[in-house]
């Protein structure tokens, strides 16, 4: 199968495509640097260049292929929100989801009439702040910048939805990886003994293992009944404080200095807000479907990264 890929070369898109390659799927990868993505990538890889934001030839390419992943979006964290970044923010998720959204419905059908398939990222910042109720793809979106962000990049896949593409969302959590994402920023104080919870500490994290990230992402794929949205999340969520005392039992260091939410919000001003507040978010429907997760409990799933 011929797998369209946006956003492969960053840290979900690159071990997703090690397990399409593995699993003798042919990725295809958009790029703006597409020198680079073939020396990282290997070459069993193709690679087309072009941007996602803009429409081009890049499209042909994509509607010629039997399904897409879509994963493109600027960091959150990358730098401190201002207006600006904010556009930037939406315009790398909604824009560049509209022009594969326009793309896939070219052809929406495979070579021997089945549909073809859009799995698109969106977050779970969809749900805004919920203290400790559990959230289920069921819970209604939040009147804020990430919730209402969230609405309109899921919104973009409509237009593939309509030509008969089938389309899954997976709204992803904090992915668990010492490569990268929030994990690798958490580990600099905590490896020089000062570690520990940020804020209350009562805010759950909803993590997830970067294999079980990458699962959720094929399982969509493959899955003939997935559709609309699935929590990328994994079916233990844990408080800041639950998650930062493993964390340095992974790692054997010490996890009690409190960061306070007031100096988290110095530090990045308006994002902190993600990290202070928190949701608990719970995978109903990735395990009502049969998702069976590798690594459903968080001393496990980091234990397994770090040994």
């Amino acid at each position: 199968m011929r797998v369209f890929v946006t956003g492969g070369t960053g840290l979900i898109g690159s071990r997703l495509i090690q397990k399409l390659v593995e699993r003798g799927d042919q990725p295809v990868v958009l790029t703006r640097r597409p020198e680079q993505a073939k020396q990282s990538l290997g070459s069993k890889v193709e690679v087309v260049s072009g941007d996602p934001m803009t429409a081009g030839p890049w499209m042909d390419e994509l509607s010629r292929c039997d399904s897409v992943i879509n994963l493109v979006g600027e960091g959150i964290f990358n730098k401190r929100w201002n207006t600006a970044f904010k556009q930037l923010l939406v315009d790398s998720r909604v824009k560049s989801t509209t022009h594969v959204a326009e793309a896939i419905r070219r052809q929406p059908r495979r070579s021997d009439g089945s549909p073809k398939v859009l799995v698109s990222a969106s977050a779970i910042g969809y749900y805004g702040p919920h203290g400790d109720e559990e959230i289920t793809e069921d819970t209604p979106p939040a009147n804020d910048f990430l919730g209402q962000l969230c609405v309109d990049w899921e919104k973009a896949t409509q237009p593939a939805a309509d030509a008969g593409v089938r389309v899954a969302v997976i709204r992803v959590g904090v992915v668990l990886d010492k490569n990268g994402g929030a994990l690798a920023k958490m580990l600099p104080p905590f490896k020089l003994c000062a570690g520990g919870p940020i804020g209350s500490g009562r805010q759950y994290m909803s993590w997830i293992h970067h294999e079980d990230m990458v699962g959720l992402f094929l399982f969509a794929l493959d899955q003939a009944d997935c559709t609309g949205p699935l929590n990328g999340t994994a079916p233990n969520p844990r408080t800041n404080a639950e998650f930062s005392k493993a964390l340095g039992k992974a790692l054997h260091r010490p996890a009690f200095v409190w960061t306070p939410g007031f100096a988290l919000h110095l530090m990045l001003g308006e994002a902190a807000a993600i990290i202070t507040q928190g949701q608990r978010v719970i995978p109903k429907k990735a395990l009502s479907l049969g998702y069976s997760f590798k690594y459903p409990h968080l001393d496990e799933a980091l234990g397994q990264i770090f040994s």
